[in-house]
């Protein structure tokens, strides 16, 4: 279980980014977090993990506090954490199969890894998450081949060969076109039930986040000022969260939930 209390985030200019949130997310469950540019988002999913560090409060991992671990122990901690970014974050000169395995880098020793030498367990690992990520068959291809949607994919599978506790998603939908956006967060949610990863996905689509996913966190400055399920989410709710604007003009398309993947062949 994740668990955040209090937690701050001032920057030297005075300026607060979070202001006291407390939050707890349980193994296996996936929680979406919604607001306006610069409500905050960003910033707590990089303070759980401290690439950012926070001012002042706590957060806990299956009980360890991870606020104030020195350099060697955060390492330790981080393995646990996986991370899925909005642009992939892949090394584009390697293969998907190498981009998979850099997952395991927390794991193996400093020479091994630099020769890219990995326990064969590691490797059938990875093609196992490539078959289930539906990119099986592509472990030789280079990442700059393929397309945005099919480099989610290995982002995902990378995360997932930590075998992480936490899961921390920062928009990885944002580059995609809008069926590979659907696509993208089904494979997520089911994955992380699947392996009941506690799981935070910032998110700004919100009628993605309503579609897939069970809770929904809105931040407005820095502020929990919605926590609940998506039905909850109403056009009173939604204006607390972002202002004013007439949200019942806004139509709800209904997409068939048995989308066919994303065509394994096609590169863009």
């Amino acid at each position: 279980m994740l668990e955040i209390q209090g937690l701050v985030k001032r920057y030297p200019t005075g300026d607060r980014a979070l202001r006291g949130v407390d939050l707890s997310v349980p193994e296996g469950q996936v929680m979406a977090l919604i607001g306006p540019s610069g409500a905050g988002k960003s910033t707590l999913i990089r303070c759980v993990n401290r690439l950012v560090e926070p001012t002042e409060g706590r957060v806990a991992l299956d009980g360890e506090d991870l606020t104030h671990l020195g350099p060697r122990a955060l390492r330790r901690v981080r393995r646990q954490i996986g991370m899925i970014f909005q642009e992939f974050a892949l090394v584009e000169r390697l293969s998907v199969m190498e981009n998979v395995l850099s997952g395991r880098l927390g794991y193996v020793g400093f020479w091994r890894s630099t020769l890219r030498r990995f326990p064969q367990a590691d490797v059938d690992q990875a093609f196992e998450l490539l078959d289930r990520v539906g990119l099986g068959g592509f472990e030789d291809k280079r990442a700059d081949a393929l397309s945005g949607g099919q480099r989610q994919r290995v982002g995902i599978a990378r995360a997932l060969m930590q075998a992480p506790k936490l899961l921390l998603v920062d928009e990885p939908t944002a580059s995609l076109d809008p069926k590979t956006s659907r696509q993208i967060m089904r494979l997520i949610t089911e994955l992380a039930l699947e392996r009941r990863v506690a799981t935070i996905i910032n998110i700004h689509d919100v009628a993605l986040a309503k579609r897939f996913v069970p809770r929904i966190v809105g931040l407005r400055e820095g502020e929990v000022v919605f926590d609940g399920a998506p039905a909850a989410l109403d056009a009173a709710r939604l204006t607390d969260i972002y202002g004013d604007e007439d949200w019942d003009e806004t139509p709800e398309v209904d997409v068939d939930e048995a989308d066919p993947a994303e065509p394994t062949g096609a590169i863009a």
